[in-house]
């Protein structure tokens, strides 16, 4: 096992060797070298970053409130491993200041008529519904470009990522303008890619780590003493989601029907605005007013924009019968999880759909 300091050195003399071959292997891809060499600069510039979090807890001259939430991050972090049975590395035991906001920007793109994403292939991870750029401005390039190709296209910053174990991911900067629960929830989310990781399958991957993040998080404010999160917040997060879900699917049927171009976009533009009535009916009705979410619905609205909640949200109903299944016995569940992610695409999405049905 690689520790820190001072074997950090030689992580990073390995890595001067290793870089440029594993450049090379992802140059076989379909994707342009440019692309490939900001995401092989980008992760070495983050590894570079890398510190122990228990040396900068020790050190009186850095930033006394980074110091504290350091040490709650890490009390998460032994609850992931010793609870919650996820990896037990060197992963969020590091931390990393990237001096920006977010550590890679996400492009999501869609057809004008379609809700089906426009896949990136990649040789660890298989293919994802998005392309990431570690620069904003090269992500709003790419973002330009497919835009004038005619596509639906939607940027989200993103604080942190999973490797899947092939590094040890750090805690990043990004990451700390967050309360301490929700640091110890991304923690719990990215620590269950490492756990357990289905090549091809995004909605798959990051419904499980949903629920193993959304889960986690129950237990660990139960650990600490802390009564369940406000219902009510939750309560708005799953109406809020479904209100998206249920858009999607009229999409869905829209896009299958014979119009013309310009009539289809008419009823695509009527669907968005149902989405926002929709929206402010419930908020005003069933929220007392609560304007979490208004900024997000009152913004440009398009296909991919509605991308992430149907990846990131569609199978953790699912996910939560699974667990009820396993009696709260979390090797139980991965081991059930992992069953389900051997089998065929086709097949998994049957097993799932019917945990629901």
């Amino acid at each position: 096992m690689i520790r820190p300091l001072p074997s950090h050195r030689l992580l990073d003399r390995a890595l001067r060797v290793l870089f440029p071959a594993t450049l090379l292997l992802l140059l076989n891809g379909c994707t342009s070298v440019s692309y490939y060499s900001q995401l092989a600069s980008g992760q070495w510039h983050l590894l570079r970053s890398r510190e122990p979090v228990s040396e900068v807890i020790a050190d009186p001259a850095r930033d006394a409130k980074l110091r504290a939430h350091l040490v709650q991050s890490q009390k998460a972090r032994e609850f992931a491993s010793q609870r919650l049975h996820l990896p037990d590395n060197k992963s969020y035991r590091l931390y990393a200041d990237i001096g920006r906001p977010y550590v890679v920007w996400n492009v999501f793109a869609t057809p004008e008529f379609s809700l089906k994403p426009q896949n990136h292939c990649f040789p660890v991870a298989g293919c994802v519904a998005y392309r990431g750029y570690y620069s904003q401005s090269a992500a709003r390039g790419d973002a330009a470009l497919q835009r004038r190709q005619g596509m639906d296209v939607s940027i989200s910053g993103v604080e942190a990522y999973s490797t899947l174990g092939w590094f040890n991911d750090p805690i990043i900067s990004s990451m700390m303008s967050w309360g301490d629960e929700r640091l110890a929830t991304l923690i719990f989310h990215e620590l269950a890619h490492q756990r357990f990781y289905v090549k091809d399958d995004t909605e798959f991957n990051e419904s499980f780590a949903t629920f193993v993040e959304q889960e986690g998080t129950r237990q660990w404010r139960a650990a600490r003493g802390l009564p369940p999160a406000s219902q009510a917040q939750e309560q708005q997060r799953d109406q809020f989601t479904r209100l998206i879900l249920d858009t999607r699917t009229r999409l869905e049927k829209l896009y299958a029907l014979p119009l013309a171009a310009e009539q289809m976009r008419q009823r695509k533009a009527a669907e968005f605005e149902r989405l926002r009535s929709d929206y402010r009916t419930l908020r005003d009705s069933q929220w007392a007013g609560e304007k979490r979410y208004d900024a997000w619905i009152n913004a440009p609205m398009n296909n991919a924009k509605l991308l992430p909640f149907g990846l990131y949200d569609q199978w953790v109903p699912a996910f939560s019968v699974v667990f009820k299944q396993s009696s709260g016995d979390w090797l139980k569940f991965y081991t059930a999880v992992e069953k389900l992610g051997a089998l065929p695409v086709e097949q998994r999405k049957a097993a799932l759909k019917a945990l629901v049905d």
